[in-house]
């Protein structure tokens, strides 16, 4: 399949899986990254007059909003802006801050962010009726590179089964602007924070195991390690299954 059939069969998924649903159309964070920036076009192909993009800064950089509106502005999608900068802080201020190790705290705090931001995309939906759809990819998906009822709390993944390297294809296909295809990869977590120094690891490498199952035996045990660990990240919460009938 080339790119100009895959981004055509992502769009009509798209617009099957809502209308299927009974749904009017989509919401879609925008956070200037490769893949909300992907999904929002292949969104807005699905339903022109029906989806926009969401804005949500939390102590989020200038560049990344200006690369989330260059998309929009480029593409004619129509976007709001929420700043969550003092909800954030509010919030903060309300929980207990225990001791703990300073990068523990700073991965929680991070993961607030995103939560913050999935309530905030469904509060939209749910007075639109419109789905919330995820920018998640598969080699994020697959090391568990997301926030559990954060960024992973969607309707839908439409690029949920695109390596890496092909939602880079896909975007230089739809015409994204260049500098967001370019940038190093980040979640936006905190300042100077970038997806594969988390990682410990290129996408590259990752798509390529994934894809090939090729790798060094040391990275190949990292990333069995990561999916091992993540695996209850993927998985619907589980249900107790026991016979608890008064007669067992």
């Amino acid at each position: 399949m080339n790119t100009e059939q895959l981004a055509e069969k992502l769009t009509l998924w798209i617009r099957d899986k809502v209308v299927t649903a009974g749904y009017k159309g989509v919401v879609v964070g925008m956070s200037g990254g490769l893949d909300s920036s992907v999904l929002a076009v292949l969104c807005h192909r699905a339903f022109p007059q029906s989806m926009f993009g969401v804005l949500m800064p939390c102590y989020s950089s200038q560049e990344d909003r200006e690369h989330a509106l260059a998309t929009a502005s480029k593409f004619s999608i129509p976007t709001k802006t929420v700043a969550l900068d003092t909800v954030f802080d509010t919030l903060l201020q309300a929980l207990p801050r225990d001791r703990v190790d300073p990068a523990v705290s700073r991965l929680a705090e991070a993961n607030l962010k995103s939560r913050l931001r999935m309530l905030t995309l469904y509060y939209f939906a749910n007075q639109l009726k419109y789905m919330v759809v995820g920018a998640g990819n598969r080699s994020e998906l697959s090391v568990g590179y997301f926030t559990k009822y954060g960024d992973s709390g969607v309707d839908i993944l439409p690029l949920g089964n695109l390596a890496k390297g092909q939602v880079r294809e896909l975007a230089s296909f739809l015409g994204i602007p260049q500098q967001i295809i370019d940038k190093p990869v980040s979640a936006g977590l905190w300042q100077g924070q970038t997806d594969e120094a988390e990682l410990g690891f290129s996408y590259e490498e990752l798509d390529r195991y994934l894809v090939t199952g090729e790798a060094s035996a040391e990275l190949k045990k990292r990333i069995e390690s990561m999916i091992a660990a993540s695996d209850h990240k993927r998985l619907p919460p589980p249900v107790a299954n026991f016979d608890n009938s008064a007669s067992a």
